[in-house]
């Protein structure tokens, strides 16, 4: 959530920071703006308005800023609803302007002790920019004040500031709210996120927590939480600057929907040699490490924490070890009985989410063994605070509806049930089932997406309704909760999904001729408890949507439509069978007119509680 772009260079910066906006809309935000040193007398002019990043386009074509230092941001609303006034960047008396993503706890202490300064919003970043202005008026150089006013700071915060007493200089921070450096010849940048930068750099340094850089055109200094000058590796992104584009695609979620089988087989290549899995791809000390596990811990938000779910049937019923998952923002804030041996999983598609990031960082001092990161981006914070990382490889994923995350995350889960399975109920033949059944997964998932034509048809019969029922059982329950979460999410219908088992201690109250029921009928060992559940549910006159397997015997019928998913080996077919739940999701929100890649109210990574 919120999006910060700045640079320093010998050119005009506008049109970079706004092309940096663009590249970061998927993070979700309500207003954007920019801030630039430019003009007469280098003066510190702005623009800012609420709406998409469109609108500040052209709201600068007809009134043009230039500038060769600039500061940008997109915000999504947490003090202060949508608008001008809120809007970043802020200045304080012309003289200061500063970005900000993160929250400041004690911001209200701040501002009562400002009784000198005018405040024109309800945000919580303004204390800060009149905290630097302050430093900077007592004499301080940039650097410094914004040194001494982190220091006043409790929360979470990445800092762009910039002032017109020193033109050329930009100077950032970081503290539980990520920020990179892009490394250019004769200019630098700073950004939430490596997308917004690869237009005109591959080249970045990744900030840790507590540090503060400040950028000039010839050279970036980087200090860490102590004022000690420090040395950040420099990595070089493998991403293409148009590996974000939407191609002939209408969004992107559908464009991510049909990369998935691609998405699944990089994220098994060179995973997998002989017909069994390397372990090494866990890393060089995953061998000893796992050696020793005897439990599982898992941790997520959203779509991930659905990932997890599946996984516990699979760690339980294939490696034989037992397996709790948990909500990140509700693990972080509980006494825990921490079991002998525990691998701590986290799973995150951006590595920055602050709850699971928080709850690695409890799970530390609460003496967990040992630490696995699942991650989508390999310089993540997640990533670098883990002990071991298996990388999901699903690329760029810029829609909100996480799609091919949440399918490759899956595909990593099961690996690290055959790594810890082969040290306890898993015996080699099984692995070798496993394995094989893996890599047929990418062909099942083709198969699951030619069902897109039929899927947009049946997505007429939703496209009016208020309320949506999802069922499964066993494993497939998640993937219930998780087709829910996605239509919920994208086309505002509201949406619940239950174990089926559940229908007569609730939910069948709410059956009728208007509540779709969706069903996830895989040919399983639980297939006969279900259809006695999809019964229950036409005997009250609701109408059925059945995903099912050919050989399930379920047949369409006056309110019931069966919508028949290839045969698909039953471990992977939680997989398999999260495509067609997508792809409705899709079509409905396509029918309905909402804005599929950033719906309302919702952020891509969200980095704050």
């Amino acid at each position: 959530m919120c999006g910060i772009v700045g640079a320093v260079a010998q050119r005009d910066v506008v049109p970079i920071l706004v092309e940096g906006l663009h590249r970061l809309e998927y993070r979700g935000y309500d207003s954007a703006g920019v801030a630039v040193l430019g003009g007469e007398a280098g003066c510190l002019e702005r623009t800012r308005m609420t709406g998409k990043v469109a609108g500040l386009e052209a709201a600068l074509a007809k009134a043009p800023l230039a500038g060769s230092t600039g500061i940008a941001h997109t915000r999504w609303a947490t003090h202060g609803p949508p608008s001008e006034s809120n809007a970043h960047p802020h200045l304080c008396r012309e003289r200061v302007g500063l970005v900000h993503n993160g929250i400041i706890e004690n911001f209200e202490a701040l501002r009562a002790a400002q009784d000198d300064h005018e405040f024109d919003s309800d945000t919580d970043t303004e204390v800060v920019v009149h905290r630097v202005h302050d430093h900077l008026a007592s004499g301080l150089d940039l650097l410094a004040a914004v040194q001494a006013t982190v220091a006043e700071l409790e929360g979470a915060y990445a800092l762009g500031v910039v002032t017109v007493d020193e033109p050329g200089r930009l100077v950032a921070a970081r503290r539980g709210s990520p920020l990179v450096i892009g490394l250019g010849i004769g200019e630098n940048f700073i950004a939430s996120d490596v997308m917004a930068l690869l237009p005109v750099t591959q080249r970045f340094m990744f900030l840790e927590e507590g540090d503060i850089a400040d950028l000039r055109r010839d050279g970036v200094t980087v200090y860490d939480a102590t004022g000690s000058v420090v040395e950040r590796e420099v990595s070089t992104s493998e991403l293409a600057a148009d590996a974000v584009e939407r191609g002939h695609y209408r969004h992107y979620m559908i464009k991510e929907i049909h990369e998935q089988p691609r998405a699944l087989a990089d994220t098994l290549e060179g995973r997998i040699g002989g017909g069994r899995l390397l372990e090494q791809a866990f890393g060089p000390e995953a061998a000893a490490i796992f050696d020793n596990v005897r439990a599982v811990q898992i941790v997520a938000c959203g779509t991930s924490y659905h990932a997890g779910l599946v996984a516990r049937y699979w760690m339980e019923a294939l490696a034989g070890l037992p397996c709790w998952i948990e909500v990140a923002s509700e693990f972080r804030y509980r006494r825990h009985v921490v079991p002998a041996e525990t691998l701590f999983v986290t799973i995150s598609q951006s590595g920055e989410t602050a709850d699971t990031l928080a709850a690695l960082r409890v799970a530390k001092e609460l003496g967990y063994a040992h630490s696995l990161a699942i991650c989508n981006v390999p310089e993540s914070s997640l990533v670098r605070e883990s002990e071991l990382v298996l990388m999901t490889r699903a690329g760029p994923e810029i829609g909100v509806a996480s799609t091919k995350a949440f399918t490759t995350q899956l595909v990593a889960l099961l690996l690290l049930v055959i790594a810890l399975g082969r040290r306890h109920r898993l015996d080699e033949a099984t692995e070798r089932n496993l394995v094989g059944q893996l890599l047929k997964l990418p062909g099942k998932v083709e198969q699951a997406l030619e069902l897109d034509a039929t899927i947009a048809r049946l997505a007429e019969a939703f496209a009016d309704k208020h309320h949506a029922l999802y069922l499964g059982r066993g494993d497939h329950y998640p993937v219930a909760l998780e087709g829910a979460l996605k239509l919920k999410e994208i086309s505002y219908i509201h949406a619940e999904a239950y174990p089926a088992g559940e229908l007569k201690h609730g939910p069948l109250a709410l059956v009728d001729d208007d509540m779709p029921v969706i069903a996830v009928a895989p040919n399983n060992e639980l297939l006969e408890k279900l259809k006695s559940n999809l019964h229950e549910v036409r005997a009250r006159g609701g109408r059925l949507y059945v995903f099912a397997d050919p050989g399930a015997g379920l047949a369409a019928e006056e309110g019931v439509e069966v919508i028949e998913v290839a045969p698909t080996d039953e471990v992977i077919a939680p997989i398999v069978y999260t495509v067609p739940l997508q792809l409705l999701a899709y079509h409905v929100a396509v029918l309905r007119g909402t804005d599929v890649d950033q719906p309302r109210n919702l952020a891509k990574s969200v980095t704050v509680e």
